[in-house]
């Protein structure tokens, strides 16, 4: 069977929707299941993470209860593999007030034999190499 282009595209965009609810959450156990388990995350430039070190992280920055506000700029799909790029902005509370981080990222998805979207690769950064 053969899904539409924009059918997948839709799951896609969708998928990142329901990141950016989990994120703004602050459950990370939530957010880790947008994520392969073999995924890659990029949140320092040239530090790879995954695995463990990758969910604890995550689960770390959450408890800072950040929130996050996305734009996907371009997407692109095809087969079980998907590419965006997203503007995206983080303010995080802190005691002086709140601290803002930005970026354009590059994100590669890939869907399972279950038909969900994950997250394979996570660079925030992608376009600051």
């Amino acid at each position: 069977m053969t899904v539409a282009s924009d059918e997948l595209t839709e799951e896609v965009l969708a998928h990142a929707e329901n990141y950016v609810r989990a994120f703004n959450s602050g459950d990370a156990a939530a957010v880790d299941l947008l994520y392969t388990e073999d995924a890659v995350s990029v949140w320092e430039k040239g530090k790879p993470v995954s695995g463990a070190e990758r969910r604890a992280g995550l689960a770390e920055f959450l408890a800072r209860k950040p929130v996050m506000k996305i734009e996907i700029l371009e997407s692109y799909v095809i087969s079980d593999t998907a590419l965006l790029a997203v503007d995206w902005t983080i303010d995080t509370p802190t005691s002086q007030g709140t601290e803002r981080q930005q970026g354009i990222g590059v994100d590669v998805l890939r869907r399972g034999a279950d038909g969900r979207w994950r997250f394979a690769i996570d660079n925030p950064y992608g376009t600051d190499i």
